[in-house]
């Protein structure tokens, strides 16, 4: 059975370039600190007004290697209906025993997005199914590969689009620009075209709106730009004196 780690930090998210906008600086950051990266994007897109799924396979892949990635794959689950089923909890639980996150960066479970508000409980529930010995389903015993449990230490979700309080922030201020050329990369998606223009910002303000919200969330933990997340459980301090982010 195998059992080594693939990466450290796994994001996952319905749709490619969800994981772009809401924690790809987050992503370069942990890159930068010799921490292995990776994304599971749960759909491929085919339900998007723009865009095909194959076009957003090849975007995916080379906002990957923007990001400093060092693993991606998408699953099957329908685009614009993902629902939280045991079987779409099997597929996600089989990736986390072979890709080993030691954190799980899921999306807030309160969005505009049906899609990504379910993703949130789907994802945590995948968590805790992948850390079972034992799983009784015949999609499972389907798999033709045997991989030990796995439950991932920590599971956090990235709260950019939420009107809700983060419990931290993550400083991104180096990677902006590298954030950007991420999602841009998405150009089916983020070009100037008539199909969808009277629902997609125009290209045009796309960096101005992304680089705002980072803006935003960056002054929160006085710094330049950063990336929000929220944490259910509390969290643990040793030392008083290290805490960051000045209080007057």
């Amino acid at each position: 059975m195998s059992t080594a780690s693939l990466a450290d930090v796994l994001a996952v998210a319905a749709h490619r370039d969800d994981v772009e906008q809401t924690c790809g600086g987050t992503l370069l950051r942990m890159a930068s600190r010799g921490l292995r990266t990776a994304i599971l994007d749960l759909t491929r897109g085919e339900a998007g007004t723009r865009g095909s799924a194959l076009e957003r396979e090849a975007e995916a892949k080379e906002a990957a290697q923007l990001l400093g990635v060092g693993w991606r794959e998408a699953l099957d689950l329908t685009d614009g209906a993902v629902e939280n089923t045991l079987e779409n909890r099997i597929k996600i639980a089989r990736v986390l025993r072979r890709v080993r996150p030691r954190v799980v960066i899921l999306p807030y479970w309160q969005a505009r997005h049906p899609d990504h508000a379910i993703v949130a409980e789907l994802g945590y529930q995948a968590c805790f199914l992948a850390g079972l010995k034992k799983i009784d389903h015949p999609l499972w015993a389907q798999m033709d590969v045997e991989l030990e449990p796995h439950r991932p230490f920590k599971i956090i979700y990235a709260s950019l689009y939420s009107d809700v309080r983060p419990s931290f922030i993550v400083d991104i201020t180096p990677y902006i620009e590298q954030r950007h050329g991420a999602l841009m990369a998405y150009k089916s998606q983020y070009s100037n075209q008539q199909a969808g223009s009277g629902l997609f910002v125009p290209e045009e303000e796309i960096r101005e709106r992304s680089f705002a919200e980072a803006a935003h969330y960056g002054r929160l933990a006085g710094v330049r730009y950063g990336e929000p997340f929220v944490q259910k459980e509390v969290g643990l301090v040793d030392d008083l004196t290290l805490l960051p982010v000045q209080s007057i």
